[in-house]
């Protein structure tokens, strides 16, 4: 019993000690907000109205999991879990889901057998300070359109970073 305390004991205080070494035990880390998420999903919207697209546009944070989602009137209702899909794939794999399609589309069919990934184009990731911070994701017309509106809303968030609002 005495020399399970020990242990514990140095290894507690290794492990503090290491902390103190390398930085902060804990990251300090960007996050969306509502608001910001809200900004993205305008500016890819407007993008959508100005084509006269029909979409849904989803907003994700750095789990994947929604922080907004927006139906433009008339947009066809299997979009919606599609955008979310785009959006959660931008995410998990830190990457834009064109880069799965492209793959797909070269013949590399195996990449449909990855869990999560979507490869679909129109789901993009949203990056501050080299790290991914959330991911867009958009469906309702063709794959190329889905990511200029996707393209949009990374825009304005790149707007925001730099101090635009």
């Amino acid at each position: 019993m005495k020399f399970v305390m020990k242990s514990a004991l140095t290894v507690t205080v290794f492990l503090a000690v290491a902390g103190v070494q390398h930085g902060q035990p804990l990251a300090a880390k960007r996050a969306l907000t509502l608001e910001a998420a809200k900004k993205i999903a305008a500016a890819a919207e407007a993008e959508a109205i100005k084509n006269k697209w029909t979409m849904f546009i989803t907003v994700a944070d750095d789990s994947g999991t929604p922080l907004f989602i927006e139906r433009l009137d008339e947009t066809q209702l299997g979009s919606f879990e599609v955008s979310i899909e785009k959006a959660r794939t931008a995410v998990f794999f830190k990457r834009p889901t064109k880069a799965f399609e492209d793959q797909v589309a070269g013949g590399r069919t195996v990449v449909l057998r990855i869990p999560g990934a979507l490869p679909v184009e129109g789901g993009i990731p949203l990056m501050a300070d080299g790290k991914v911070i959330g991911g867009i994701g958009v469906s309702g017309g063709t794959s190329a359109q889905d990511a200029q509106v996707a393209q949009a809303g990374v825009a304005a968030l790149e707007a925001m970073l730099k101090g635009g609002k």
